[in-house]
């Protein structure tokens, strides 16, 4: 069981008032708050070892090595790759979507065709629609319901032998469905296609398997996981990392330089070129460790318990509609108020001290789909409570009192 009250404890941030009002957060889905153990960790880097890696002999270079190392095994094992060079640090999903879209350039030719979902954040659609333009490959789009799921019978008539690549994300940002990514995998590796999946929503709920899912590249941010901004992954298989160019050209990715010829260095590094984040590396495995000490299962189960209990509340206020109602969802709810503006709504819950985010949440065909402007999204986590959820309802109600 987990026990919110003394998990809030490691979260100071959910001690300030915001316009003279204790801090409701509820926009976890775009940026998670961070921990002491992680704000510490962060401090104790630039306090006592703070030196570039892999390059230095001296001990402040080889302590901070050592450190980014071992964060990066921990990421590894979390995720469970086979590997550790499997793993390459990056600045954070939508890096690590371009370093595979780019590398993808040369695979692809005219006339293939490559598949994404109608539940795509834009960072796992322009990209691809960039490659498209570069090569002279089909995009094609799995489309959804009215719940906000995907329509797998629609997907199965997409796949052909022309499918190169599919991409989506493990969980919609705007609806929190769960997608079936299980089949998506499945089927596309029956017809030669690679995978990848979006993780950047599901990380901080699940705790994927990369080697069980059998997925070709996943991609997830650090500042979702309770960790820092500036920070990411992309786990490659290790036989398409070595297929794949080099995303940039500088120091640490190289293996031999001339001015007639550069050969590139092995994995992880041939993606890491220049100086990275040291620092938000080795907190990201910080991290990782902290919510590990907590238990997926143990959020998971708490973070469904706050999505009914949510749901149920804010469903109790007339004229307010719920988008996103897929049975296999995590704890996001997307809803908006008849006949008023979402921002609306945000601005005055902001005014009362709640946190939530407005807009087409960088999912503007989602809200076309629904011919809407966007939503107000509440999002939970695993240090919110249930008490919060209230103060979120009466904030609405008093809003949809001063608007209508």
């Amino acid at each position: 069981m987990l026990d919110v009250q003394k998990v809030r404890k490691d979260f100071p941030i959910l001690n300030r008032e915001v316009n003279g009002k204790p801090l409701v957060y509820f926009d976890n889905a775009a940026t998670s708050q961070t921990p002491q153990i992680v704000i510490d960790a962060i401090v104790d880097y630039y306090s006592n070892y703070n030196a570039n890696i892999h390059r230095g002999v001296h001990t402040l270079s080889q302590e901070a090595t050592d450190a980014y190392e071992v964060a990066r095994k921990k990421i590894q094992h979390h995720f469970n790759a086979k590997h550790a060079h499997e793993i390459i640090l990056t600045s954070g999903t939508t890096h690590s979507i371009n370093i595979v879209a780019t590398g993808f350039t040369s695979f692809l030719s005219k006339g293939d065709e490559i598949i994404v979902s109608a539940l795509e954040h834009h960072s796992n659609i322009v990209p691809w629609q960039m490659l498209c333009e570069r090569t002279g490959a089909f995009l094609k789009v799995i489309p959804m319901n009215l719940e906000g799921e995907l329509r797998m019978d629609i997907y199965d008539e997409l796949l052909s032998d022309k499918t190169k690549l599919v991409f989506t994300n493990h969980i919609s940002n705007a609806l929190g469905t769960i997608n079936p990514i299980e089949e998506i995998i499945t089927k596309a590796h029956k017809v030669g296609a690679a995978v990848l999946i979006d993780g950047a929503q599901s990380c901080p709920h699940i705790k994927p398997d990369v080697q069980d899912l059998d997925v070709d590249f996943y991609v997830a941010s650090a500042h979702k996981l309770c960790g820092p901004t500036g920070v990411g992954l992309l786990y490659g298989k290790e036989e398409w990392l070595n297929k794949l160019p080099p995303y940039q050209g500088g120091g640490e990715m190289i293996d031999q330089v001339t001015f007639e010829k550069t050969t590139y260095a092995g994995l992880p590094h041939k993606f890491e070129a220049g100086t990275p984040n040291i620092c938000g590396g080795i907190a990201f495995g910080v991290a990782l460790d902290y919510m590990n000490s907590i238990g997926f299962d143990a959020i998971a189960a708490y973070e469904n318990e706050l999505l009914d209990y949510g749901t149920q509340k804010l469903l109790e206020i007339d004229g307010l509609k719920i988008y996103g109602t897929s049975k296999n969802k995590t704890s996001v709810i997307s809803f908006n108020l008849e006949n008023i503006h979402p921002y609306d709504i945000g601005s005055i819950v902001d005014k009362l001290g709640i946190a939530v985010r407005t807009g087409h949440h960088c999912a503007q065909p989602i809200m076309d789909f629904y011919k809407i402007p966007g939503t107000i999204r509440a999002s939970f986590s695993f240090y919110n409570t249930k008490e919060e959820i209230d103060a979120l309802v009466e904030a609405v109600k008093k809003a949809q009192m001063m608007l209508s």
